[in-house]
């Protein structure tokens, strides 16, 4: 399938976040290509979004890379333990980007069951099947994305994304998850994901 260039992610975030549902997210790994479709994102839209972390033109050295122009990774930890997988998207020095929160797994199944509970694809139960990939922390684990991958060029040949089946479905648009903090921000209905599918972190 074709990859995604840079001009996809040189738009506003908003209009990334929608379109990168159903495209796939692809990381070549010791001679593995595992690949999923996106079916969750959320879009954080910078220095005037107190959800972002660049809200108010912060920079800091975590931040940087979202001041670097379009089409590049940026990977940050949560609680200590879990990594999140971000799209930059704009020009330099617009600092926006967008969050994966969910995939369905495709190529590679057994491999990423073996990253998350240490079996494969066929043993697990529907439960472990649904939280394969439905959030931010467990598609990064089941994906082998973690700070190694901070800063990827995503229109290289190690992590990348390319266009999808162009399957029709539904979009809907709700709030964003985990942001209580941000006052009104944390309504906007920013956070979208395909309609009916299992793999949606939050419905």
């Amino acid at each position: 399938m074709e990859k995604l260039g840079r001009d996809f992610y040189n738009r506003d975030s908003l209009i990334v976040a929608r379109e990168l549902l159903g495209k796939l997210l692809v990381h070549e790994t010791d001679g593995r290509k595992l690949s999923a479709r996106i079916v969750e994102a959320e879009a954080y839209m910078g220095i005037e979004d107190r959800a972002a972390h660049s809200y108010g033109g912060k920079r800091t050295p975590r931040v940087e890379i979202m001041y670097g122009g379009p089409g590049y990774s940026y990977v940050y930890m949560i609680y200590g333990m879990y990594y999140c997988f971000n799209i930059v998207t704009r020009e330099k020095g617009i600092p926006q980007a967008v969050l994966i929160r969910a995939v369905e797994p495709l190529g590679e199944q057994d491999f990423m069951a073996f990253n998350r509970y240490k079996k494969p694809f066929d043993r697990l139960n529907g439960n472990q099947i649904k939280g394969l990939t439905n959030g931010p922390g467990k598609l990064c684990k089941a994906f082998l994305i973690d700070r190694n991958l901070n800063r990827e060029d995503l229109c290289g040949d190690r992590l990348y994304l390319e266009e999808g089946d162009n399957e029709k479905f539904n979009i809907t648009a709700a709030k964003r998850v985990g942001i209580d903090y941000a006052g009104e921000a944390k309504d906007y209905l920013w956070r979208f994901y395909i309609e009916g599918n299992k793999y949606v972190s939050v419905k």
